[in-house]
């Protein structure tokens, strides 16, 4: 297939990357989910995965069966093209980009059946006649054989280009085989092999993601084609509801967006009151002067901005302290305003009051910084220690330090008043979830460190006052879909819920209610006394900033029927609709189950299988998810019994190293992941569809290190994260070979060439790796033939990599592909003592024999190019005598004066030194200055001082590319030597 042999990787990373920053209608904003896989990178993996590569191709072959090397080279370079347009988020919806992906999987179909005589070779495999009768065959007719004469292409993939999109995606619901994903997670994997015209099948452990994945695979192809039920649209002129032609799930979004804003404006009629608007006086004008044009006006309330608060420990004071990170509450130019904290000598002694300031001045300090609380009454120091033991004694308090309302096209910060923090207390909350924290896990356990010992505690009164009644709003809601929907005779012989296959009234009020249920369950995100203000943006953020839950001082209380981020409104009026409307090419079926991969797949023979596994010990899913899980049982446990028939989601079956779960027995863990991945890839391997590849995507970290010296010398090797390792040995263990490897980025450019401690590069947020079963029959191998081999086949891999246009940084990982492609087509590779090779062995062998090769390289490399490499490695950024530079110039056939005249050198006082990128000139232009490529991708970093110089690279070999290969080379060859001395990364 195309994936085993090449991909436009620079087109799908910067798509995927550019997907970061999409929110309109992306699934992301259905739900939160972590670690979600870019829709361009699955969309482009599955599609190179389902079509043949044109070496592979009948269709691309001579009369006597070889490859007609430039027919097919052309076909490979259309199908690039296919895939670079296919990547852009903008064709996610293309009728034609996607009818032509589609065609494209159906003719390599056919062709593989015909290879297999399942389809004549004579007869047309694609009817332009739309009108056939299902069931009555499409291969009926005779087709002319050979190929068109003058476009080179067989007869049978014109009729193919010519046939009805309607005719292809029948020919993929018959032939084409389903795909499954039993790590399912966000869904992005079988979201794109519906887009693709495939059927999908997903699962994972946690009801969360199933719960997501339904929604976004399942329920809109369910209930596709159908009018909305609602009194608004059902009241239209007939004229006009007979006209309009709801496309794809558009008629279910729109009852999502009108139940939603009924239940936003039923929520507010309950509980608005605790929302009130706030009158600007004269007075609160008198020493605000951006206040006067407001005076006499209600403004809408945004955010209550709160601090926590512990008692000073200095008996003399007592005072609450106020714990805040930044007193700023706008950065923003022109509108500068900060909170000021003083002590109330009149009213309440003792206490502090606070202020909201605004134009120039500077606020304070916080209170809290480097590990430590300072008192701004008294100014005495306590520690975090002692936070943590007043906040478990359940002495934390909360004060209001500031109200932000909208303004005329700005916010308008306020002091807080008496009766605002009143209100705020008055709320009565019904129900609080009292389900507790895992306490253990590292991903939450800050809750209970400072107090929060249940979900609940993470909430305000009000805050739990109005999830709770926005929740129980969703069954409100379901009630009146489904009246609606019988009223309207939505199949009515269909009685069956939406939990039990059904789609009559009763599963469409429940497939209604599963969206607003996400809806008010995405809410929680922004509702918690984990959210903070962005002064720099003017609003709030979420409280999952990062894939934990962090403690947070000072806190955002966000109103809910405001019209700002964080809103009901915004939430389930806007996003879920728009997530339902944007997947208008995904009709095929889906079905997602909850399931252990360990133990049990979908109900589907033969499927493709592309999945996203855990990641070891990374995120903990599961005491994670139980954030969102106490909630979404609330609204929609009789909606979906099965999912949420626990307290909390399960954990003891969860495939990740939690060395918690095993008494803090890391050997345990890692032993639990490694044989539970072990089991699921063993399945994968018995049921996977073998004219297929298998893919498995995977976050990829390293460390540095030195292995031991061994029989063929010391190997200076860049060992695999233990993670990655055991990852690895799971798939070699169920009997699957690695056929290739392709980092793919998703971070956005910025990102990844960004600095994190001192110049390090980002590396590739994940790896795909492409797989196949192992004959049974596979050769045992020696240590010696295993190196042999890789010697012989790596510099022809590493070769088409480079043409491939692989960035430097990302050289290393995929030339795992091919070097773990060598390891792992033999049964075993036997060590001298008798042993089976490991897995963390060979990829420390694959790294050094991709140096020797890089190495080889250098002998097209000029000879500063050569000398500048050979220095770094030795020297790195450091001086070096002058008289062992000029020995080693003389060996690369160059002088050092040259160098000192082309700017990369220094050489003073006996000592020689590269120049760092500190001393590099300004306004020098890497495109025509300077001599040799990494000379030059170094001068690159003079006015880019937080580039890592891999990063560097990448856009050195952009600017120079027209040069030939060598550049880019000679990059790889740099990145590497990079990687070799982490003590110089950043210069």
């Amino acid at each position: 297939k195309l994936i085993e042999v090449a991909l436009p990787l620079k087109a799908i990373n910067e798509a995927s990357a550019r997907e970061k920053s999409i929110r309109h209608g992306h699934p992301s904003t259905l739900h939160l989910w972590w670690a979600r896989r870019p829709l361009a990178a699955c969309r482009a993996v599955l599609f190179a995965s389902l079509v043949d590569d044109p070496d592979s191709d009948p269709a691309y072959r001579r009369p006597d069966g070889t490859v007609d090397v430039e027919r097919a080279a052309g076909k490979r370079s259309k199908l690039f093209d296919l895939i670079t347009e296919l990547v852009q988020w903008e064709n996610s919806n293309n009728p034609r980009v996607i009818n032509q992906a589609r065609a494209e999987i159906a003719r390599c179909v056919a062709s593989r059946k015909i290879e297999l005589g399942e389809l004549a070779k004579d007869t047309i495999i694609f009817d332009t006649n739309p009108k056939r009768e299902r069931g009555k065959s499409r291969v009926a007719q005779k087709h002319p054989k050979g190929p068109v004469s003058g476009d080179g292409v067989t007869a049978w993939e014109v009729v193919l280009m010519k046939a009805l999109p309607e005719v292809v995606n029948a020919f993929l619901a018959e032939h084409a085989p389903p795909v499954l994903d039993p790590f399912c997670g966000g869904g992005s994997i079988p979201l794109e092999a519906q887009r693709l015209g495939l059927r999908a099948y997903a699962s994972d452990l946690n009801p969360v993601p199933v719960l997501i994945t339904k929604a976004l695979i399942e329920i809109p192809p369910k209930f596709a084609g159908r009018p909305p039920v609602n009194p608004q649209w059902q009241s239209e002129p007939e004229a006009r509801k007979k006209a309009t032609v709801w496309q794809g799930a558009q008629g279910l979004a729109e009852d999502v967006r009108y139940y939603g804003q009924w239940m936003r404006d039923e929520a507010e009629k309950r509980i608005g009151h605790l929302y009130p608007k706030v009158k600007i006086t004269a007075a609160m004008a008198h020493d605000r002067p951006d206040l006067k044009q407001y005076v006499d006006q209600e403004l809408t309330v945004i955010a209550w901005l709160w601090a926590r608060t512990v008692k000073c420990p200095n008996p003399a004071c007592g005072i609450d302290i106020p714990l805040v990170r930044s007193f700023e509450l706008s950065t923003k130019s022109g509108s500068h305003a900060w909170a000021s904290v003083a002590i109330d000598h009149h009213q309440h002694p003792g206490k502090l009051v606070f202020e909201v300031k605004t134009g120039n001045g500077s606020a304070q300090s916080g209170t809290v910084r480097n590990r430590a609380v300072t008192c701004p009454a008294c100014s005495s120091g306590s520690t975090l220690p002692y936070v943590r033991d007043e906040a478990q004694a359940g002495r934390m308090g909360a004060a209001l330090l500031a109200v932000v309302a909208e303004g005329r096209r700005s916010r308008v910060y306020l002091r807080p008043t008496k009766d605002v923090e009143a209100i705020a207390h008055s709320a009565k909350p019904y129900w609080k979830p009292d389900q507790r924290v895992t306490t253990p896990c590292h991903d939450v356990d800050r809750l209970p460190m400072y107090g929060m010992f249940t979900w609940g505690d993470v909430f305000t009164p009000r805050q739990l006052l109005t999830l709770a009644t926005i929740s129980d709003l969703v069954l409100e809601a379901r009630e009146l879909v489904q009246v609606r929907a019988k009223l309207v005779g939505t199949n009515s012989t269909d009685t069956r819920p939406l939990a039990e296959g059904g789609c009559g009234a009763i599963a469409y009020a429940d497939a209604v209610a599963t969206y607003l249920g996400e809806s008010a369950s995405k809410l929680t995100t922004f509702h918690n006394t984990l959210a903070y203000w962005r002064s720099k943006e003017g609003k709030s953020a979420s409280g999952f900033g990062r894939q934990a839950l962090a403690m947070t001082w000072d806190f955002t209380e966000t109103n809910p029927f405001a019209d700002a981020g964080g809103s009901f409104e915004e939430i389930v009026c806007s996003a879920a609709p728009k997530v339902i409307t944007n997947a208008l090419c995904v009709d095929s079926p889906g079905f997602c189950y909850q399931l252990d991969a360990t133990s049990a797949f979908a109900p589907i023979a033969n499927p493709v299988i592309s999945t996203d596994p855990p990641y070891y010990d990374n995120i903990g899913y599961a005491d994670l998810s139980d954030y969102f899980y106490v909630w979404l049982r609330r609204s929609l446990g009789k909606v979906h019994p099965s999912l949420f028939s626990t307290l909390l989601t399960p954990k003891a079956q969860e495939l990740i190293a939690a060395p918690y779960r095993f008494d803090g027995n890391k050997e345990r863990a890692q032993s639990f992941f490694e044989e539970g991945l072990g089991k699921a890839f063993e399945r994968m391997r018995k049921g996977h569809n073998s004219d297929y590849p298998l893919t498995v995507y995977y976050a990829f970290k390293q460390s540095q290190s030195e292995d031991d010296e061994d029989n063929e010398g010391a190997i200076s090797a860049t060992v695999a994260s233990t993670g990655w390792e055991t990852m690895l040995e799971g798939l070699v263990k169920a009997g699957l070979m690695v056929d290739g490897t392709w980092p793919m980025r998703t971070e956005n450019k910025t990102r990844i060439l960004a600095t994190s401690g001192g110049g390090t590069n980002a590396l590739a947020s994940s790896i795909v790796l492409v797989c196949r079963p192992r004959p049974g029959d596979a050769p045992l191998a020696t240590r010696k033939e295993f190196m042999n081999t890789l010697r012989r086949e790596l510099p022809e891999a590493l070769k088409n990599l480079q043409h491939g246009n692989i960035a430097p940084v990302d050289l290393a990982q995929a030339a795992i592909g091919p070097g773990m492609a060598v390891f792992t087509r033999y049964a075993k590779v036997i060590e001298s003592d008798g042993s089976p090779m490991t897995v963390r062995t060979a990829l420390g062998i694959i790294s050094q024999v991709l140096d020797e090769v890089l190495a080889e390289q250098e002998g097209e490399f000029d000879g500063d190019t050569r000398w500048a490499l050979a220095w770094y490695e030795q020297f790195g950024m450091q001086e070096g005598a002058f008289g062992v530079a000029e020995t080693l110039s003389k060996a690369k056939n160059t002088a050092i004066n040259g160098l000192v005249e082309a700017g990369v050198v220094k050489a003073r006082g006996g000592k020689v030194q590269l120049v760092s990128r500190g001393d590099l000139p300004e306004g020098w232009d890497p495109a025509t200055g300077g001599r040799h490529a990494p000379q030059q991708a170094r001068r690159d970093g003079r006015n880019r001082p937080r580039l890592g110089l891999p990063a560097l690279l990448d856009l050195r070999t952009q600017q120079v590319g027209g040069r030939g290969p060598g550049v880019q080379r000679a990059s790889h060859r740099l990145a590497r030597a990079y990687e070799a001395r982490p003590q110089h990364r950043g210069t």
